[in-house]
């Protein structure tokens, strides 16, 4: 018997892996975030298959569900949304269950911060302008370690994506005007891939007002970064002639100034 952590994705119901997809096919026992979770995705389940959704359930529920499963020998398929490498109840729960002997897996899904790159059609690294994303959360109820407070964050002036912070965007604006000039370009993706998806582009000066203008509160990724506005930037090394690497050979001469 394994508990499988599936990552579900952000939100189309497409975009749950292969792997993903069929354990929920096969799995007796599947456990969905269901407040989050869209239900298509659970609507895959084998016809006998008990499924159960653990928005109104605490740890030890979902401990309990588990340890049953495992009494009558059969799989589990902890549904969650994103990947559970971030943000995620899978450390918690399988410290909970090492002790048991119950064995568990992970099969990785697509986060919210890709999902919104991709809402945006936006590469989050360019050559030689960032090579470096962070993703963080600005500190509220769940607080941040200082060392990881977003002024810190903001020096490396890398592209910086800041989950379950869309309530706090009053705060993160004002933080990180204390080292981005307020022109400093933001987009903020709301609900990243479903219908309902909505798009913000703003700078520091003005995506305040525009985020609570639209009554974003949830679900929505804060993309910080002078990416999103950069055009002028020059080619990676990989597709240029000029350059070799193990699988293809320059067919022209690198040209190096002096």
């Amino acid at each position: 018997m394994t508990v499988y952590f599936i990552g579900a994705g952000p939100g189309d119901p497409d975009l749950i892996t292969v792997k993903g997809a069929r354990l929920v096919e096969q799995c007796p026992v599947v456990l969905y975030t269901g407040s989050l979770v869209p239900k298509e995705v659970v609507a895959r389940a084998r016809e006998d298959a008990l499924v159960l959704s653990s928005e109104d359930m605490d740890l030890d529920d979902i401990i309990d569900v588990c340890k049953q499963a495992h009494e009558r020998g059969e799989d589990v398929a902890r549904v969650q949304t994103g990947d559970l490498s971030i943000y995620s109840s899978l450390a918690e729960t399988t410290r909970r269950l090492d002790p048991l002997g119950i064995d568990w897996k992970v099969v990785p899904g697509v986060s919210s911060f890709q999902a919104s790159a991709a809402a945006l059609g936006q590469q989050l690294t360019l050559p030689e302008q960032c090579q470096t994303i962070i993703l963080s959360r600005a500190s509220g109820r769940t607080p941040v370690p200082e060392k990881e407070n977003l002024k810190s964050l903001a020096a490396h002036e890398a592209t910086l994506c800041l989950f379950l912070s869309a309530t706090l965007i009053r705060k993160v604006a004002r933080e990180l005007k204390e080292v981005y000039p307020g022109s400093w370009p933001v987009a903020v993706v709301e609900k990243a891939s479903h219908p309902e998806e909505r798009i913000i582009r703003g700078t520091l000066d003005t995506i305040v007002e525009q985020v609570e203008s639209a009554g974003i509160r949830a679900t929505a990724m804060i993309i910080v970064s002078k990416v999103l506005e950069q055009t002028d930037f020059n080619d990676s090394r990989l597709y240029a002639a000029n350059f070799s690497h193990g699988f293809r050979k320059a067919r022209v001469a690198e040209v190096i100034d002096d």
